[in-house]
């Protein structure tokens, strides 16, 4: 799935001009548009770079990000425990955001 979008998102950005990084936010449910390309193509960007540094993080918000993946899910899938998963998941959410240069304002 994560293939398909990103792969589909490049082909809408190659038809653009620019297509400067935009922030992405990481919800649970990922919504397809028009202006989530450049996001998407952004945020596999750095899932490669984050495998580099470390593959079960990158992997775990590719099976929950993109494949939907339920926390028990994903640990069954990486046979690890769901307390790993969910560790896992806010520190790669935490270095992602960072690495893209998450711009929203911060709520009092």
């Amino acid at each position: 799935m994560r293939r398909i979008l990103v792969d589909f998102a490049r082909s809408r950005r190659s038809q653009k001009r620019g297509g400067g990084a935009f922030p992405v936010q990481l919800d649970e449910a990922l919504i397809v548009s028009r202006e989530s390309g450049a996001d998407l193509v952004a945020l596999d960007e750095a899932l490669k770079e984050l495998a580099l540094i470390d593959n079960r993080k990158s992997r775990v918000i590719e099976l929950r990000f993109f494949g939907g993946l339920a926390v028990d899910e994903t640990a069954e899938v990486l046979r690890v425990s769901a307390e790993t998963v969910k560790r896992d998941w806010r520190l790669a959410k935490a270095w992602l955001l960072r690495r893209l240069g998450d711009q929203r304002p911060y709520e009092a």
